[in-house]
């Protein structure tokens, strides 16, 4: 699953921390050719021979002409196999996404469309670091709201994020998600309602939906901590989750990751390759990736992070054909606390065969299976482990990030 980003936005929002540049200008064709090189370099060098999503994430990706994204993806193909049906999905901003547009990202190869910059999710604790949630996503609530973009920093209006979500509706049926963000500043439980009902009345076949964060560095997170605008209490962000469940699922949407929801099966490949800790190659400035470099000799899964640097990511890119900055093999433990955290966040939870590919000698039975911290989360509600494998219940999933760490701990004894 190869994640190309396009790390350039034209404005960068309130809430935003992630690896993004605001610049004059960019040289596409340099960049385009970088993204090609790194491509062609790090699939090579897993080995891999067929690719099942390709990722196009940022900054903003919609910025970049649809002739990039089909040269990236003509490198992928080249390297290794790329089906026909592969999903490959595309985030874009509602400011730049006329339909002409969409429909030439369509004909580059893209089938999955995102509108709307994501913000990053409550993660567990012990989640690794990650890129984003990459399901193809479209309009965050304050699209549906001018006062709330504008507090956001968006750049675009109520109207437009509507017509963009049409226009992808009408270009991708079936294929398009929404993002919904709840837990803005001074945001209530009506004014969340109202946005989960226009959001229903507006949405394709997937949600995402996020409890914003205030990330220190954040033109927002400065404004809440200066008293300029309100923190929401705790317990009406319970609330407000556990009303997004309700009505969701009421909708007819399968509520199959903590923060994903999917009906008619619309479920996002490229995202459960995450959750599922496959393999994926991060490309271009700051991407991650997790897999082993069989063509160097390498036999272990290994973490990477690419040079978060634009300018300097292309230099080492031209000069030696990718720039992996950090690379670090991954311990047995490490890889079952990478599944463990990702594959619970799931409602298929933790199959026996999974784990058994990454821990062939310990079964789940048997770290799991014994009295202790999971014995007690069993019967508290929590949490099942049957012949299917290890997996939340309803109420569990909610709650993940408090169960973790009892967990954790039972895993690195065993």
């Amino acid at each position: 699953a190869p994640c190309p980003q396009w790390p350039y936005c034209r404005k960068r929002c309130s809430y935003c921390n992630f690896n993004t540049y605001v610049v004059p200008a960019v040289d596409e064709a340099a960049v385009r050719a970088c993204l090609v090189r790194e491509a062609q370099t790090l699939l090579r060098l897993s080995q891999v021979h067929s690719v099942t999503s390709v990722f196009f994430g940022g900054g903003t990706p919609s910025l970049a002409s649809p002739s990039t994204v089909a040269a990236v993806l003509e490198a992928v193909a080249g390297a290794a196999h790329l089906p026909a049906g592969a999903e490959v999905t595309l985030e874009a901003n509602p400011s730049s996404t006329s339909t002409s547009r969409l429909a030439g990202f369509r004909t580059a190869g893209v089938n999955r469309l995102s509108i709307g910059v994501q913000v990053r999710g409550a993660l567990p604790a012990a989640a690794p670091t990650a890129p984003r949630d990459p399901v193809v996503t479209a309009l965050p609530p304050q699209s549906l709201d001018d006062a709330e973009l504008r507090m956001l920093g968006r750049e675009h209006t109520a109207a437009e994020a509507r017509k963009a979500v049409e226009a992808a509706r009408g270009l991708f049926p079936g294929r398009t998600s929404i993002d919904l963000l709840f837990g803005l500043p001074g945001q209530s439980q009506d004014a969340w309602v109202q946005r989960l009902e226009a959001a229903l009345g507006l949405c394709d076949d997937h949600i995402s939906l996020y409890q914003l964060t205030l990330e220190r560095g954040t033109a927002l997170a400065a404004q809440v901590r200066g008293g300029a605008l309100p923190a929401p209490p705790q317990d009406l962000l319970a609330a407000m989750y556990q009303t997004a469940r309700t009505v969701l699922v009421a909708a007819g949407f399968r509520h199959y990751e903590v923060s994903n929801f999917a009906r008619k099966d619309a479920l996002s490949t490229h995202n459960l390759s995450y959750w599922r800790a496959d393999q994926y190659i991060g490309v271009g400035p700051g991407a991650h990736g997790r897999f082993v470099p069989r063509g160097e000799g390498g036999c272990s899964r290994e973490a990477r992070v690419q040079t978060l640097e634009p300018v300097t990511w292309m230099r080492e890119v031209q000069s030696q054909g990718h720039s992996t900055r950090t690379r670090a093999v991954l311990s047995l433990l490490e890889q079952l606390e990478e599944l463990l955290t990702l594959g619970l966040r799931t409602d298929e939870g933790i199959t026996h065969e999974r784990w058994g590919h990454f821990s062939p000698q310990l079964s789940l039975q048997a770290v799991f299976g014994a009295l202790g911290e999971a014995g007690a989360l069993q019967q508290q509600g929590w949490l099942v482990l049957d012949s299917r494998g290890l997996r939340c219940t309803w109420a569990g999933l909610a709650v993940l990030d408090s169960l973790l760490p009892d967990l954790l701990c039972q895993l690195q004894r065993a």
